[in-house]
């Protein structure tokens, strides 16, 4: 059975649409010309920070994090950057009597931000706070140690096959792939997709294909 689901931050539960919007706007890109090279680099298989210093050679996140607090157009997000889905989604988890947590690659800010949302969720877990990132087997040890210990209970669900469902999968842990970011919807890897538990295109899906999954348990 399943008893505790982790869901991915970006591209999962947190809309990041505005965010690179605000970041094409700081390194003076047009925004649809920023969204087309990170495409082509995520397509490519590229490190998601490359788009970056192609625009801004020697481009350092957490300096330029530290730039833009400074100059006050601080990276940030809010209750309006929830897909819509997120929040119904955790709520019937907990409902059902599941642990619910987050766990994703996310910067020092992140974690106080996705505190303050007050998700209806038992553990928030980032990379900065572990010390480790995705798609380290250190960062699924930690996810694995939040859920109760035992992998095989825990569902990951995320956006991409190489950070989130491979890596989750290789820890012995159940798996769900959605399909709505970037990577979602460009990186295509059909042996791993093909693995999957779930695979759905909405978070109104995963409760009830959730409580049958544990009905047939």
């Amino acid at each position: 059975m399943i008893k505790a689901v982790f869901f991915d931050v970006g591209g999962v539960i947190l809309d990041e649409s505005r965010e690179f919007e605000t970041w094409a706007d700081w390194l003076g890109v047009p925004r649809h010309t920023f969204s087309a090279v990170f495409g082509a680099s995520i397509a490519r298989g590229l490190d998601w920070q490359e788009p970056f210093r192609i625009f801004r050679p020697g481009f350092d996140l957490t300096a330029e994090l530290e730039r833009r607090a400074a100059a006050g157009k601080p990276e940030s997000f809010g209750e309006e950057d929830l897909y819509p889905d997120a929040r119904p989604c955790l709520t019937a988890l907990k409902d059902q009597g599941l642990l619910v947590g987050l766990a994703g690659n996310q910067p020092a800010h992140a974690e106080a931000s996705l505190r303050a949302l007050d998700l209806p969720v038992d553990v928030i877990g980032t990379s900065h706070g572990w010390g480790v990132a995705k798609p380290s087997p250190v960062f699924f040890e930690n996810v694995i140690r939040e859920g109760g210990g035992d992998a095989s209970s825990i569902l990951y669900v995320g956006d991409r096959p190489d950070n989130d469902a491979r890596p989750a999968k290789e820890a012995g842990m159940k798996t769900c792939l959605i399909r709505r970011s970037p990577w979602g919807h460009i990186l295509e890897m059909p042996a791993v997709s093909e693995q999957c538990l779930f695979r759905v295109d909405s978070l109104n899906e995963l409760p009830a294909l959730v409580a049958k999954h544990n009905g047939s348990a």
